[in-house]
């Protein structure tokens, strides 16, 4: 394997103008973090994992207990991303044409009649899918296409979404009668699983503070789609070194039961996470570092990731659940392994 030059040698080509980007991307990621910090508090590492996300072009499932922020969070992004956001609640009788939309047969004043198609919510550049466990089966599905190819089928034609397009859901873990668990081919859509917890004690009273007062405080744009596309290209371009793909691929494949050297994998995993795992840390690393005024990744950003990356796309099997193994200890194994 090649390895990946370094960004910072003036002796490169483009290296001057690629490092000029990456830094005016960086202060302008700041002034985002301090735009959404203004409405959404004491959840700092939520909403870096958000932006890694948002960054690195992918979606993102929230997991977490009601009232903790999470669509207070989505809406928030959506102002200060300057994105055109929708919201759709999942509920059991929702319908796949409530999302992606429909045709209707409309008659024009000479009497022809002639189909037209009304788009559903999912035309939208960041759609909230908010607990989307609610939903049927056959409803989650009608996000797949759209989450992988950005694009829906409708009666045969084709229509693209907006760009950028991402799908951000939240999920009930508490509460489970009347959901559908997500199956494991659209868990594997989501760049990252991140569980929303709780707010410390500092964080919960200034949040009393700013949202029970009369005047509260609103997030202000600091972004757009199309400065928000031009970084999803640019942490694309950023290098990474030999050490970090190494620690990459040894740590998608040392999850998986077929491909391991740990015993502990082999016994307690019926299946681990596939190239596509290894395809979001690579991103998702990157964007980690743009975020914290870095050029290039490092292997302790592929260990800050690796459980919101590959948590939800790795399953115990039988026995282990049994015994009280949780996933946690295996991914504790599985990094240890990386130092």
């Amino acid at each position: 394997m090649v390895e990946v030059a370094d960004p910072t040698r003036e002796d490169l080509p483009g290296a001057k103008a690629l490092v000029a980007e990456a830094e005016a991307l960086a202060e302008r990621l700041a002034r985002v973090r301090q735009s959404v910090g203004r409405v959404i508090f004491g959840q700092e590492t939520v909403v870096e994992r958000t932006l890694i996300t948002l960054l690195s072009g992918g979606h993102l499932l929230l997991v977490g207990v009601p009232g903790l922020g999470k669509t207070k969070l989505v809406e928030t992004l959506g102002t200060v991303l300057g994105l055109d956001a929708k919201r759709v609640q999942f509920t059991p009788d929702l319908m796949p044409s409530d999302i992606l939309g429909s045709e209707v047969l409309e008659e024009d004043q000479e009497g022809r009649r002639h189909f037209r198609f009304i788009r559903g919510p999912v035309f939208c550049q960041l759609l909230m899918a908010d607990e989307i466990n609610r939903a049927s089966p056959r409803t989650q599905s009608a996000l797949l296409q759209a989450m992988q190819e950005h694009k829906v089928a409708i009666a045969g034609e084709v229509h693209d979404l907006p760009a950028p397009f991402h799908v951000l859901a939240t999920q009930n873990p508490i509460e489970q009668e009347g959901t559908y668990p997500l199956p494991e081919a659209q868990l594997d859509r989501f760049l990252l699983e991140i569980d929303v917890s709780y707010p410390d004690l500092a964080a919960e009273r200034a949040m009393l503070l700013a949202t029970t007062g009369a005047v509260q405080s609103r997030p202000v744009q600091a972004m757009t789609g199309v400065e928000l596309l031009a970084a999803q290209t640019l942490i694309r371009r950023l290098p990474v070194g030999e050490g970090v793909m190494e620690a990459i691929l040894r740590l998608v494949r040392g999850a998986r039961p077929e491909t391991t050297e740990l015993e502990e994998v082999r016994r307690h995993l019926a299946y681990g996470p596939g190239p596509r795992a290894a395809q979001a840390l690579m991103l998702a690393t990157r964007a980690r570092a743009v975020l914290d005024g870095r050029l290039s990744p490092s292997v302790e950003d592929v260990l800050a990731l690796a459980e919101p990356v590959l948590r939800h796309r790795m399953a115990l099997n039988f026995a282990a659940r049994a015994d009280g193994v949780h996933l946690s200890e295996v991914l504790d194994r599985l990094k240890a392994q990386l130092g």
